[in-house]
């Protein structure tokens, strides 16, 4: 069985192990970026490839090397790749998985210091106009920083990012003062995001809602322990995506494999 898969998140890393563990299967996995390319191959991966890929080179690549499945592990936010995806799924008659991590269930957690947005203009504009004092920890990566920039000072603005170099050139075309750079991999503990809250002296935290696995409940309750307020950006709705293609869990993908 040959499966491509769309990674990049530690979902994807986990889906590599399992299926490795489980099945005779040969795996690509591609990835935006290096270092997930890296994480794809210490993770059991048989091939990747490291660079955003158009939607022509996707097909080619799978009708080319007889893929049996694609499988979409990206992240819940990378929804122009996920529709992507689904349609050439449709186009080739290929089976089709998107594993999508469950959304974070706050039912035991203190929700009311947090703002829900729909978008990072959104965001940007209600610190604005809301939060006009204080610092602003962007905890949502790189590729969303311009949005909330265009609203909010970059003399009040630090963003944690992944430490490499796409990232760090990012802040420096958008003039963030490297000591605002906070440049770490993987997801902070509650005890890390309550020292950066503290350090940088923060007011506001911007988060995606991106699930468990991202730190969304640390993030959370750091903020309220601290009386930050969070602006949480929803997850996109996606359209023409088959919710019968959806999984959240291993164990569910299985049917599809």
């Amino acid at each position: 069985m040959k499966i491509f898969l769309l990674g990049g998140t530690k979902d994807s890393i986990n889906i590599i192990q399992y299926v490795k563990d489980n099945y005779d299967a040969y795996i690509l996995t591609t990835t935006t970026t290096e270092y997930g390319a890296k994480l794809a191959r210490e993770g059991g991966s048989d091939d990747t490839i490291a660079r955003p890929l158009l939607k022509d080179e996707i097909i080619q690549i799978i009708t080319e090397n007889g893929f049996d499945i694609l499988i979409d592990a990206t992240h819940p936010f990378a929804s122009h790749i996920t529709q992507t995806s689904s349609s050439i799924a449709q186009e080739l008659n290929l089976p089709y998985i998107r594993f999508e991590r469950p959304t974070t269930d706050l039912s035991n957690i203190e929700t009311s210091h947090i703002h829900y947005v729909t978008s990072f203009d959104e965001a940007g504009n209600l610190i604005e106009n809301e939060f006009a004092n204080g610092n602003v920890l962007h905890f949502a990566g790189a590729n969303t920083m311009e949005d909330v920039l265009k609203h909010v000072s970059v003399d009040r603005f630090y963003p944690r990012i992944l430490k490499v170099a796409s990232s760090i050139e990012k802040c420096e075309k958008l003039g963030v003062d490297p000591d605002h750079i906070i440049a770490m991999k993987g997801a902070a503990s509650l005890e890390e995001n309550i020292a950066l809250i503290e350090k940088y002296d923060a007011s506001v935290m911007i988060t995606k809602e991106s699930g468990e696995v991202g730190g969304v409940i640390e993030k959370i309750q750091a903020a309220d322990e601290r009386n930050v307020a969070v602006i949480m950006i929803q997850r996109p709705k996606i359209d023409g995506l088959n919710k019968n293609d959806i999984v959240s869990n291993l164990k569910n993908a299985e049917t599809g494999i």
